[in-house]
């Protein structure tokens, strides 16, 4: 290698950035013009447009605005942030859109209730199990699905016992509506070919040379010429039916003028058909002319009969979230959101249909409340006699570390090896393994432990035995105050000379006698003669 210099590498020089192989003889800045000294020009021109690299953002971003900065906002970057126009390019009068608040709530009571066949199947399965589950586990489960509970509104009533927003019932088709006009719109839009046929008649085409009419923006409904005598109406119905959120002004605005022929031509042919609507289940055959007059007649004819007020109602909840109410699917929603959260007035209905089923509830850790076929009932070995399968179950659940069913049997018992398919092949699934006589004393001993309360079996497959309960501590009586001296005795022990001989203890308790109401109050009580 040492005859081939040309070959050789340095190794420093080959990892080195380009602008540091270059000369230090090579003036990088010979090009620089310097900064634009402009005053008019401010502080938006030194950081956006400007000289050195401030010439391509110019080129890239049009030509500089007036207020300074490379085709857009101060600093070079476009007007708005995200495109859109800053706070200061908005002209002063021009209108800000205002936040719409949402509708307050009606105050009507909604309650979530577990459905009455569902808890039946759960209070089954708990017993055929005997597992432990957590009420608040089971309660978010109702709340999973809409068919799992049952959604009961109740109205609110004040103080002098009248309501303070009515509920009406809809018998047609089990919906509820907080006015009884809502319901007759409802029944004239879902259900108006029940009561009503409509018919399609050729009538007299408009008179007049139309050259342009009105068509709407999101539809595409033709409204006829604007100075047709029934635009207005078309105009504001067609908002009613279709866009009845949206403003009309907006809705308005977006009505366009089209000059086609061919619509114009449509517009006078739909204009000369006439529409006619006859009454159904009616004794006399009425025709009207009008949708104002089918609407008259439904609500003077059929509304009464089918719309009823009502104080309470249950409904499922699945059609309790798709009722054509906007303001009762608000209710349910903000109900369903809340327990979401914290699901108590589920699991208080949840306790109590349990325990019609006969389950027992208990709190483990003095927190989390569970529902089983038993409460936990400590078995005490030592005075109680049992068999030595029991007896092993309960050591072995005792001196195992998250317990489970299988370790248990795994220990206790063994299973048959699996039986080779008929045949001999070898492909074929292999059968379940049978049980064993030895696995079916463990299963029965168990079966009894759990079904007793000295065992809990938990619903992710954990085991444990029920503790000792702990001694109860009786709380001590309350001491009587202590009884006042005699004054005698205190006058006795205060002119007692200090160098007396302590008196001995007496054996019993002396017997206080008080003195007779006939000794004067200056006496001396000498002591009673020894016997």
């Amino acid at each position: 290698m040492s005859n081939l210099p040309e070959l050789e590498l340095d190794l420093e020089k080959l990892f080195l950035p380009t602008w540091a192989k270059q000369s230090p003889d090579t003036n990088r800045y010979a090009k620089y013009e310097g900064r634009d000294t402009n005053p008019e020009r401010g502080r938006d021109d030194r950081r956006g447009g400007g000289g050195g690299g401030g010439g391509r953002r110019d080129d890239r971003r049009g030509p500089p605005r007036r207020d300074g900065g490379a085709g857009g906002g101060a600093g070079g970057r476009p007007a708005g942030g995200f495109g859109g126009p800053r706070r200061d390019d908005r002209r002063r009068d021009e209108p800000r859109e205002e936040r719409r608040e949402a509708p307050p709530l009606p105050e009507i009571a909604v309650s979530l209730l577990p459905e009455e066949r569902g808890a039946e199947a759960l209070a089954k399965q708990i017993k055929l199990t005997g597992r432990a589950y957590a009420l608040f586990d089971i309660g978010f489960l109702v709340l999973k699905k809409p068919e799992r509970y049952q959604v009961r509104f109740d109205v609110v009533k004040k103080a002098d016992g009248s309501v303070v927003q009515p509920l009406f019932l809809c018998s047609l088709d089990d919906t509820l509506w907080l006015s009884e006009a809502e319901a007759g719109t409802h029944l004239l839009q879902r259900h108006f070919d029940t009561f009503y046929q409509t018919e399609r008649v050729a009538g007299e085409a408009p008179k007049g040379t139309y050259t342009f009419v009105a068509q709407c923006g999101f539809s595409g409904a033709i409204l006829g010429p604007p100075n047709y005598h029934d635009y207005q109406n078309k105009l504001r119905k067609l908002h009613a039916e279709r866009f009845p959120r949206m403003p009309f002004d907006d809705f308005k605005a977006r009505v366009k003028i089209v000059k086609d022929e061919a619509v114009v031509k449509q517009w006078v042919e739909e204009s000369s058909v006439k529409t006619v609507f006859t009454a159904l289940n009616v004794t006399e055959t009425i025709k009207f002319n009008t949708r104002e007059e089918v609407e008259k007649h439904f609500r003077e004819t059929h509304l009464a009969n089918l719309v009823k007020p009502v104080t309470s109602h249950l409904i499922n909840g699945a059609a309790a979230q798709q009722a054509p109410s906007p303001a009762i699917r608000a209710l349910v929603r903000c109900e369903w959101e809340q327990q979401s959260h914290f699901p108590l007035k589920i699991v208080n209905v949840l306790s109590n249909q349990f325990a019609g089923h006969g389950l027992q509830f208990f709190k483990v850790n003095k927190t989390v409340t569970h529902a089983a076929v038993a409460r936990p009932h400590y078995l005490d070995l030592d005075a109680t006699p049992v068999s030595d399968g029991i007896k092993r179950i309960i050591d072995f659940i005792n001196a195992t570390s998250k317990c489970t069913r299988r370790k248990l049997l795994d220990a206790l018992a063994h299973a048959t090896s699996a039986a080779a398919p008929a045949g001999g092949d070898p492909t074929a699934p292999a059968e379940a393994p049978a049980t064993t006589p030895e696995q079916q004393a463990v299963i029965a001993d168990l079966h009894w432990l759990v079904h007793q309360g000295h065992v809990i079996e938990f619903a992710s497959g954990l085991m444990e035995t029920a503790k000792k309960p702990l001694p109860r501590v009786e709380k001590p009586a309350r001491q009587a105050p202590a009884e006042a001296k005699p004054a005698a005795a205190v006058v006795a022990s205060e002119v007692a000379p200090m160098s007396a001989a302590p008196a001995p203890a007496p054996t019993e308790v002396p017997t206080i006698v008080s003195a007779p109401a006939n000794i004067p109050a200056d006496a001396t009580l000498n002591p009673p003669a020894a016997v």
